[in-house]
């Protein structure tokens, strides 16, 4: 496994995929580890594109929406069923009913069954674990159902992903002296002072007061270009600006 970290663009599609454009997915390596950071749908054929996801160290999901975490039940079926059945259970890092919601699909009380490929554990504000040289920090954010950010450091380098966030303090503070800034531009404007998403300016804004050395735009709704989108988080940021492409690998 690589010892730089890098950032691989499964997926940035809100809040549908469409062709060749899943929902929100990401690998990211580094340390000797690999980590699965959220499942939106589309997202576990195109991980398998780049790693055989038995050798996944975790996975890691910033909420419950299906954008988001809908590919942990493709998942369940690949790992369980397709003989792509890992040495020892997943660790998969998510909000506390995440389990639940897959075991109710089945028709089971509970996620027991799932025990010999994934292993459930909840997140919480501060969360930190670490995977090899992967040290991961998850801090809420503010959404309209529970979510986390998280900052992923490994040899001196840091990679701040949003997931799906309002403009709050725990979004800069996960981001601050990031090398780069993986952050929704979800949509164009507020409606009526609702904060749960950010505008393109929203992300720039976070990106400049955080200090971060680049920023990654994704999870562009449907009101908007990747491109526009991308343009404007550009203006208020003042820094480096991209837009995260499916396949493309970034090196943080």
């Amino acid at each position: 496994m690589p010892l730089t970290l890098t950032l691989t663009v499964l997926g940035t599609a809100s809040p549908h995929p469409g062709p060749g454009r899943p929902c929100s997915g990401y690998l990211v390596r580094g340390g000797g580890a690999e980590v699965w950071v959220d499942a939106g749908t589309g997202t576990f054929a195109e991980l398998q594109r780049h790693t055989d996801p038995a050798r996944l160290s975790a996975i890691w999901i910033s909420h419950l929406h299906a954008d988001h975490n809908a590919d942990l039940l493709a998942a369940c079926y690949g790992l369980a069923y397709g003989g792509l059945t890992p040495d020892a259970p997943i660790p998969v890092y998510a909000p506390g009913n995440c389990a639940q919601r897959l075991a109710a699909f089945f028709g089971r009380p509970d996620a027991g069954f799932l025990s010999g490929i994934l292993d459930f554990r909840t997140l919480y504000d501060g969360h930190t674990v670490q995977h090899g040289d992967l040290l991961l920090t998850s801090r809420a954010v503010v959404h309209d159902v529970e979510a986390y950010g998280v900052r992923i450091e490994s040899g001196g380098r840091a990679l701040a992903y949003s997931g799906d966030s309002g403009p709050c303090p725990a979004l800069t503070e996960l981001a601050r002296d990031a090398d780069l800034f993986l952050c929704e531009a979800d949509i164009d404007a507020h409606r009526d002072g609702e904060q749960v998403h950010l505008t393109p300016e929203d992300a720039g804004a976070v990106a400049r007061r955080a200090g971060v050395r680049e920023l990654v735009v994704t999870h562009v709704g449907p009101t908007l270009t990747p491109e526009e989108a991308t343009v404007r988080a550009a203006e208020a940021f003042g820094g480096p600006t991209v837009t995260a492409r499916e396949g493309h690998v970034l090196r943080v």
